[in-house]
């Protein structure tokens, strides 16, 4: 794994022998929870594939026995989005890969038990549900994408709205039909109030022609309609992006995972800055250094604990990778 920091401590959060990834992190109280899954290798679709949770109450130092949220044996069944619910209970998107193909949510007040509350057959069926947040006056979002990674017009991408506390969730698609080089992928969205709500997402590889950098989606109009940019963020390589909103300081933290390079990184801009002009982040800063080894390490999630960031991402090899957290300065 040898994820390493001159500034900041990487504690590790699990190491169990097998490909331990695709992890998210929640604050509950004073409580951590980070929820992750479990195989053999990276495929979602490979049936001993679960997940589980750990708990950890002095900021991720050390984590209390592992939990298990689902494991299925006809399922490979993966994390794929957090958040909380209206009454501040952990909310976990779970990928169900198999026969039907589906997306369950899970609901937790504890972080040690999990409870199922929805289970969603959408169409288009999303290859994957982010996280969950609040637009305001009860209504729950998650955004979604969906599509098989090919170079052909068959990719989408939308939202999920929910007016009943995640029991029921319905579907928008914002657009179809796009070639995988206009396609947003993994998105992660902070709501900025005033119907404002601000994603970055990542972007797929599309070959040696086409330049990656992560896209800047933009709604102010609660997600009724949205603005896609390009920005200028392009030392990434399907660098899933982490967004934390400090709203007092009006200061939008975007943590990412350089793939290859083996760096995290995070741009802290100010949202007066970024709003409408996705050329105008500013220069990244280290937070530390992982594995290189291709698609073994990244997909960064971020929350906020106190006065610091938690981020959370997985790194190692094609046989082994662990969970790893490392805290980062909130200003």
């Amino acid at each position: 794994m040898n994820a390493t920091s001159d500034n900041n401590k990487v504690l590790t959060v699990q190491n169990a022998l097998g490909y331990n990834s695709w992890p998210f992190v929640q604050v509950l109280g004073k409580t951590l929870v980070c929820a992750y899954s479990r195989g053999k290798e990276h495929s979602i679709s490979e049936t001993c594939r679960g997940v589980y949770a750990r708990r950890s109450v002095d900021g991720g130092a050390t984590w209390l026995e592992e939990n298990a949220v689902v494991n299925t044996p006809m399922f490979g069944e993966s994390a794929i989005g957090k958040g909380l619910d209206l009454d501040g209970a952990m909310l976990l998107w779970v990928r169900c890969v198999g026969t039907p193909w589906h997306h369950d949510l899970y609901r937790s007040v504890d972080g040690c038990s999990f409870e199922r509350i929805a289970s969603l057959q959408p169409n288009p069926m999303p290859m994957q549900i982010t996280d969950v947040f609040h637009i305001g006056e009860g209504v729950l979002m998650s955004q979604w994408f969906a599509g098989n990674y090919r170079s052909a017009t068959e990719h989408s991408w939308g939202t999920l709205t929910s007016r009943d506390n995640g029991r029921t969730w319905h579907q928008v698609v914002v657009e179809d039909g796009l070639p995988k080089d206009e396609w947003p992928t993994e998105p992660s969205c902070v709501a900025l109030g005033n119907g404002r709500l601000l994603a970055v997402a990542r972007m797929e590889n599309c070959g040696a022609d086409v330049k990656s950098s992560q896209f800047q989606l933009e709604s102010d109009d609660n997600g009724k309609s949205w603005r896609k940019f390009r920005t200028g963020i392009d030392d990434v390589r399907e660098s899933t992006p982490s967004l934390v909103l400090d709203t007092e300081m009006g200061l939008l933290s975007n943590y990412y995972y350089q793939r290859g390079a083996g760096v995290l990184k995070c741009r802290k801009v100010d949202l007066a800055r970024i709003w409408g002009h996705p050329e105008a982040w500013p220069a990244p800063e280290i937070i530390c250094h992982a594995s290189t080894n291709a698609h073994h390490a990244g997909n960064v999630n971020a929350c906020v604990l106190g006065t610091s960031h938690v981020c959370i991402f997985y790194s190692g090899d094609e046989y082994q990778t662990d969970v790893v957290l490392v805290r980062s300065s909130s200003q």
